[in-house]
């Protein structure tokens, strides 16, 4: 899927929402157990019902990896049911990748050629070398880590070079941006980290971002969008928790339709004041 047609989608469905599928066979509601794949069982109906909510899919591959062939299966499923009954949906295999370049090769291999996703998270840590094996697939995606969610994101994104006051979060930015366009990469900005997203923006004008962490983890979707917008949107905003566990009982899949269209009318009408749908 290439940049100009998600921003179609985009503008056409009034969204910018990514739903992230992190099965977990403990919160799933539990008549699906009986289900001779409960993992896909349960990822089938919650697309099912968000589909006319969202842009993109985030399966994250621990929550499949976990149960070994079974979960492999559930998860290459998963992404062959959105291929077939949903081939609007962006898909991003959130894998969060990256070692020396012929290990980072068959990470690639089986990413893009066996399941298919169009996008793959990757760590930048290891260098260029690391990355470029993602790069050499036609029409797929990067996304870089770059200023992440979680509380410990503090202890190395935000420091400063002594010379020249850049942080690194920064230079992971500066420095990647070199390596592919805008048109195939992307980087994972989380929604805790507020107005620092203009900080983003002025290393990154262009580029996607992906931005976890609203809902569950208190991140402001008023503030990403603030900070974070631009004139092609250049945002895909993940709910996982709040959407695919709205409820655990036997109207799961309803109550999870109920959350992701509340989250998109907020996002239509934040595109709709900036002229975007």
């Amino acid at each position: 899927m290439t940049r100009q047609q998600l921003f179609e989608n985009i503008r056409a469905k009034g969204s910018f929402l990514c739903v992230g599928l992190d099965p977990d066979l403990r919160k799933i509601p539990q008549h699906l157990l009986a289900d001779e794949d409960p993992i896909f069982a349960f990822n089938r109906a919650i697309i099912d019902a968000t589909a006319p909510y969202a842009v993109a899919y985030k399966p994250n591959l621990a929550f499949y990896e976990c149960f070994g062939l079974k979960g492999w299966a559930a998860y290459e499923k998963t992404v062959d049911y959105l291929r077939r009954n949903h081939p609007d949906q962006f898909i991003i295999a959130d894998a969060k990748r990256g070692d020396i370049g012929n290990t980072s090769a068959m990470y690639a291999r089986s990413l893009f050629e066996g399941a298919g996703a169009d996008a793959v998270t990757v760590a930048p840590y290891m260098g260029s070398d690391s990355v470029e094996p993602f790069l050499g697939y036609e029409g797929k995606w990067v996304v870089l880590l770059a200023l992440t969610s979680n509380k410990g994101s503090h202890d190395f994104q935000l420091m400063r070079d002594a010379e020249t006051g850049e942080r690194l979060f920064e230079r992971v930015i500066r420095v990647s941006s070199t390596w592919a366009s805008a048109d195939r990469m992307m980087y994972v900005v989380g929604a805790t980290q507020g107005s620092l997203f203009a900080d983003i923006r002025r290393v990154a004008p262009d580029h996607f971002l992906l931005v976890p962490g609203v809902g569950a983890q208190g991140g402001s979707l008023d503030e990403v969008c603030r900070y974070g917008l631009n004139d092609n949107c250049g945002l895909l905003v993940n709910s996982s928790r709040g959407i695919i566990y709205a409820s655990s009982g036997a109207d799961f899949a309803a109550a999870s339709a109920r959350a992701a269209r509340t989250l998109r009318d907020e996002m239509a009408a934040i595109l709709s004041a900036r002229g975007l749908c």
